[in-house]
């Protein structure tokens, strides 16, 4: 009986099987081993070894820009991003007055497409008919004129505001750990003169953790993955100002480079799970929160 049981396991577990290996494993490593040859897409492969890697690192100074970046990016994510997303969650377990209306404006940007919002932006931010502009110029700054996007000096800050307050998973993944919480820690809190500050932090932040982890390696993925807010708007620049590894990416491509753009998506891949691991162990996510 236990061996008829365990074959219905395996037939389950083999379409998942299948398509876990021909849609992931077998991409990843292909983009993996090509990262290896000079390839342009129409000839036959050929292995150069390391030097795709050497023409990234030791050839300009591409990688380092983007890298750079991806650290500003990464750390607004983790310390303005995750924080606020966790602050709306907080407000609207509460429920005060208008929690519901509060939560439904909240969740509607994440149904707009990034690149909508790339467009979008760029109206806001534009000099001549721009909201933000013009809305400047009302409030007594008559000469103000900047181009947000196409100045060295702005372009990194208009591009992290396209997306930095835009919270919604990483509200939606905290309410769901704050819901689940046991209403007889809080009660017994209360009975023990705990303030409401004191649940929050001794309390509700460490039973939550493993959401705020989940949240900061989802948003600083996001962050090593983001193209269409860039490329649609800055195209990494101006300058190398807002240019990041996934237009590095791109222009391997469109060179036809694609050992070379293989070599930067497999450096892509190592940072993320670099990312993984290191979130994991800082919010020891592998640890029960109830022990």
């Amino acid at each position: 009986m236990y061996k008829y049981n365990k074959l219905w396991v395996y037939l389950f577990i083999l379409p998942t099987l299948l398509v876990f290996l021909t849609f992931y494993f077998v991409p990843i490593l292909t983009v993996f081993t090509t990262g290896f040859m000079e390839w342009n897409g129409f000839n036959t492969a050929k292995f150069i070894g390391f030097d795709n890697y050497k023409m990234i690192f030791l050839d300009d100074n591409s990688i380092i820009v983007s890298l750079m970046n991806l650290l500003k990016w990464s750390l607004i994510a983790a310390f303005i991003h995750v924080p606020f997303g966790a602050l709306v969650a907080f407000i609207i377990f509460k429920r005060p007055v208008g929690w519901r209306f509060v939560r439904g404006v909240f969740m509607i940007p994440n149904v707009i497409a990034v690149s909508a919002w790339a467009i979008i932006y760029r109206f806001i931010f534009n000099d001549q008919m721009g909201l933000l502009n013009n809305f400047i110029r009302k409030l007594g700054f008559t000469n103000f004129h900047t181009n947000w996007f196409f100045d060295q000096q702005y372009a990194f800050s208009a591009i992290s505001l396209t997306w930095v307050f835009y919270a919604v998973i990483v509200t939606l993944l905290v309410l769901s750990d704050l819901m689940a919480i046991p209403k007889e820690l809080h009660e017994a809190a209360k009975i023990d003169g705990a303030t409401e500050a004191q649940i929050h932090w001794r309390i509700n932040l460490p039973l939550i953790r493993g959401s705020l982890g989940t949240a900061v390696i989802l948003s600083i993925i996001a962050r090593i993955t983001m193209f269409e807010a860039i490329f649609l708007t800055t195209k990494g620049g101006p300058g190398n100002s807002t240019y990041n590894i996934s237009v590095m990416l791109y222009d391997g491509i469109i060179n036809y480079q694609f050992g070379y753009a293989n070599a930067v998506a497999t450096i892509m891949i190592i940072l993320g799970i670099g990312v993984l691991a290191i979130t994991t162990k800082v919010f020891k996510m592998n640890k029960s929160v109830y022990n």
